[in-house]
């Protein structure tokens, strides 16, 4: 039986801690990009033409996922009953270990087992969500997840530039460079990350069925607010884990570019974030709230897809990076809106459970999107991934407008209830 020990205090967030987790964020986020200039040149020894190259790619990115999937409830669950601290340093560890099987390859079976590894351990962002539903309060989480947001940018700016340079010393540099960021987040945390989650506000057991990542998600589903909540992150997450799997491909096939140069998309990618998650989303948020800034960020990504898939017809260096400025400063609304709506969904006590279960859903997504992306990509053309993003988005709009009417009855207690007395 899963049982919560009641607690009416909540420790704020330092001044401290929050810098500490910062620096946490960018190093994580960097170390994650700064291979994504890379991955189609260190594939490309192992297939045969461009179709396959995205097929294969799609498939390492779905290994990855279906790792995650299966560990993040896991990891977001025992994180409820030991502390965040010592799981987000095991996934950095695993992150690290992960990134140099990446790098060392030799046989496209390295390449799978380095993405396994990393999958496994990859609840990074789940936990650190929680680690900061764990010190504020409920209006505080939007502003800050969008500072987060920003931060990260930094790392998704700072690291595809890095690994696109890298590669001049070869392909493998720009892995084992993550591998070093991974571990030097890790020992930043080691030593200077204090734990969020005090002993008396833990879980104090978990069960076996909240290790069940299916179980968790159905769980979370039957909760009026959190089952569109996370139907909306899924319909956003698939086109998102497409044109992660596809991108670099799409760019080398319509443009010829080479890996500095698809860095240098990436740097524009992480420039938005930074704009709009450091700038806007503060202003934002408190004028427009999580639910209509959510729906202008999904409006923007739609369109930033259909931008992108024009560069099959039109090879234009203007119009990717108008595609993927709109795509990426869209998105910079949409993370944090979603972000705080799931928190407030969650209540107190079960934190890491739904963002465990979010991240679930998101993996979820990771799995079917390579795949997806890579099918259409070989069968239909390398626009096709993209314009067909758009339904995706209408979905994930439609969705938030059916959670509406969950979200303003304000189901957090029902949630924290129903999470804990299921698992009883």
């Amino acid at each position: 039986m899963q049982t919560t020990v009641n607690s009416p205090h909540r420790n704020s967030l330092s001044g401290k801690a929050l810098l500490l987790l910062v620096v946490t964020v960018f190093l994580n986020t960097m170390g994650m990009t700064i291979i994504g200039p890379v991955v189609p040149f260190l594939v490309r020894p192992y297939v045969h033409d461009q179709a396959a190259l995205a097929a294969v790619i799609g498939w390492l990115t779905s290994t990855y996922a279906i790792c995650q999937f299966l560990a993040a409830p896991v990891l977001g669950a025992l994180s409820d009953r030991y502390g965040r601290r010592p799981l987000l340093l095991l996934c950095l560890l695993g992150s690290a270990i992960g990134y140099v099987l990446f790098g060392l390859g030799g046989a496209l079976w390295v390449l799978f087992l380095g993405r396994i590894i990393d999958g496994l351990t990859g609840g990074n962002f789940s936990i650190l969500f929680a680690y900061i539903a764990d010190r504020t309060e409920p209006e505080e989480r939007g502003v800050l997840y969008g500072r987060i947001g920003a931060i990260s940018g930094i790392g998704f700016l700072l690291g595809p530039a890095i690994g696109g340079f890298a590669a001049r010393w070869g392909y493998a540099t720009p892995a084992y460079l993550a591998a070093g960021l991974s571990l030097s987040a890790m020992f930043w945390g080691l030593f200077m990350l204090p734990e969020s989650l005090a002993p008396d506000r833990r879980t104090t057991e978990v069960h076996i069925r909240t290790l069940n990542p299916f179980a968790q998600v159905r769980q979370l589903l039957a909760l009026p607010a959190l089952r569109w909540l996370l139907v909306a992150g899924f319909c956003y997450g698939l086109p998102f884990a497409s044109l992660q799997a596809t991108f670099g491909v799409f760019i080398i096939h319509n443009l010829g570019w080479g890996p500095e140069r698809i860095g240098f998309i990436s740097v524009a990618v992480g420039g938005m974030d930074i704009l709009v998650q450091g700038l806007l989303v503060g202003r934002l948020l408190p004028r427009l709230g999580e639910v209509s800034l959510a729906i202008l960020g999904f409006a923007g990504v739609l369109s930033g897809y259909l931008l992108i898939s024009a560069v099959a017809v039109v090879p234009s260096l203007l119009i990717v990076l108008a595609g993927v400025a709109l795509f990426a400063g869209s998105g910079g609304l949409v993370e944090p809106a979603l972000g705080s709506l799931f928190a407030r969904a969650a209540g107190t006590r079960a934190q890491g459970a739904v963002q465990g279960g979010a991240q679930s859903v998101q993996s979820l997504a990771m799995i079917i999107g390579p795949l997806w992306g890579g099918w259409l990509y070989a069968r239909f053309g390398s626009a096709t991934p993209y314009w067909s993003s758009s339904i995706w988005i209408g979905l994930a709009i439609l969705a938030v407008y059916l959670a509406l009417p969950a979200i303003r009855a304000n189901h957090s207690v029902e949630t924290e209830t129903a999470i804990s007395m299921s698992n009883a």
